[in-house]
């Protein structure tokens, strides 16, 4: 049998958000400002959530991860994306993509099952609040944040094996700002068939097992609600999980959109688009959504503040 001579893709060169040569220092500038909020919103929440004695208690301890998991998540794609802005050749190495790819899915998987969790903790609080200490206990805490990185971690290890052992020949150009699956297995010389089944399953099944848990516990917490005879008590329980179902929503419909499509119905322009808004623009609100609205994180920064100066 003959071999066809390929030669082996050694790096790959990321297209970024644009091409456009006019657009690069804007979008640079643009982004910077973005990752700039996410990282000074998401520090301030571990800071204040560590530090305050006041709040130390499960909702504030799975805050404080989710702000660890954003922080993470968009630490590995802003950097490299901006420095892309300024240069003009966008390579990066076979190896230093495995590695992007893979903390980016240690992170989006941890957030997908943290959002989980939290909507499982309100559940419990507002369902059962006489035993809601005993319920979502110190060592129940840790263990469901603990797997929930064991599980990130090990999905990220089996998805990025099933993509990186694909051939990747000649045509390096990832149309993208960062590594991600589909435009890399689009690349690929050999059968894909094999890793787009991993990817498809793991989030298929990521994705319904964490959206039955928000939606079973929401369910319960609405039947719960209307059960309360005051009118100012049931507006006070809806407000305490507005914020947290709009953003379950807008992260869960982007995370649908992107990969629970057949593969030749992807554009790749929209999915760009896309990813932007789940991988830098929801970390970056989601310390105003969660807690920069919430009096408690207010008064807990107002102490923080004044502690510090004195």
């Amino acid at each position: 049998m003959a071999h066809e001579n390929f030669t082996r893709v050694t790096e790959f060169i990321l297209t970024g958000v644009s091409e456009r040569p006019d657009l690069q220092i804007p979008l640079f500038f643009v982004f910077l400002v973005i990752y700039g909020l996410t990282v000074t919103g998401n520090l301030s929440i571990i800071t204040l959530t560590s530090v305050d004695s006041r709040l130390q208690t499960p909702m504030y301890f799975f805050l404080r991860h989710l702000a660890i998991i954003n922080l993470g998540n968009s630490t590995v794609i802003a950097p490299k994306m901006l420095i892309n802005f300024l240069v003009k050749k966008h390579t990066t190495s076979f190896y230093e993509c495995a590695i992007q790819l893979g903390g980016f899915l240690v992170f989006i998987v941890a957030e997908i099952f943290i959002l989980a969790v939290m909507a499982y903790d309100r559940y419990v609080a507002i369902c059962n609040p006489l035993l809601y200490m005993a319920v979502v206990s110190r060592q129940v805490c840790f263990l469901l944040v603990s797997l929930t990185y064991l599980y990130s971690f090990s999905t990220s290890i089996v998805t990025s094996f099933s993509v990186f052992s694909m051939a990747y020949c000649s045509f390096n150009v990832i149309n993208h700002f960062y590594c991600d699956i589909v435009p890399l297995l689009a690349l690929s010389c050999s059968d894909t068939s094999f890793p787009e089944t991993v990817v498809f399953i793991s989030a298929s099944t990521n994705l319904m097992f964490s959206i039955t848990v928000v939606v079973a516990s929401y369910f319960n917490i609405i039947l719960s609600i209307l059960r309360i005879r005051s009118s100012e008590g049931r507006k006070r329980a809806f407000s305490t999980c507005a914020s947290h179902v709009t953003a379950v929503s807008v992260f869960y419909g982007t995370l649908l959109f992107m990969y629970l499509q057949p593969r030749n119905n992807h554009s790749l322009e929209t999915d760009k688009m896309a990813s932007v808004f789940y991988t830098l623009v929801i970390p970056m609100l989601n310390p105003m959504i969660y807690s920069l609205r919430n009096k408690d994180v207010k008064a807990a920064l107002k102490r923080f503040l004044t502690n510090s100066c004195c």
